[in-house]
């Protein structure tokens, strides 16, 4: 059966629950949009295929995930995509430089599926804003501070009901090196 995926980086605790506050806070001020409900997180990719080779996939992510190490992100301002309404936090220089090898990594273990990329590490507060609700979240949210340990990223599935992206697995950096193959010669 087809189903909708995402990859994505999911901050600590302390960071989802901040996130949290501030979707909260901009909801009482503009109602209901797009992604008010989502777990604060950095997304990688989405895709859609037929989950009888999800196992295949859980042990790519695996595989590349183990040879990650694990890295600081401060997450020091904010952002807006105009044409796409979205507002969101956005990590500093050297966090974007350690994130995006990252997900290129990731992206590439996925390679043969059809996906839906994001090259630009940020953490969405809000999505499909209308221009008016883009200058209130701007207004509202000028200053952050925060920052993670970035030691793992997530596979998610889509609850087709609740139209949100649950945790079915956990994928940490653990730090082993492969060893690089090298072609040797017998004679």
């Amino acid at each position: 059966m087809e189903k909708k995926y995402s990859v994505a980086i999911y901050p600590s605790q302390d960071v989802i629950d901040s996130v949290k506050t501030m979707k909260d806070y901009l909801k009482t001020k503009i109602e209901w949009y797009n992604s008010c409900n989502s777990v604060g997180h950095i997304t990688i990719c989405e895709f859609t295929f037929d989950d009888s080779q999800i196992d295949k996939y859980k042990q790519k992510l695996f595989k590349i995930c183990d040879t990650f190490t694990t890295f600081p992100v401060y997450l020091n301002d904010f952002g807006s995509y105009e044409n796409a309404g979205a507002f969101y936090i956005t990590p500093n220089e050297d966090s974007k430089n350690n994130l995006k090898p990252i997900m290129k990594k990731v992206q590439e273990s996925l390679k043969p599926l059809k996906l839906k990329k994001s090259d630009d590490p940020h953490m969405s507060i809000g999505r499909k804003l209308t221009p008016e609700n883009l200058k209130i979240a701007s207004q509202l949210f000028t200053t952050i501070d925060i920052d993670f340990l970035c030691k793992e990223i997530v596979l998610r599935e889509l609850d087709p009901v609740k139209k949100q992206f649950f945790v079915i697995d956990t994928f940490s950096f653990n730090g082993n090196v492969q060893p690089e193959f090298v072609q040797g010669s017998l004679f």
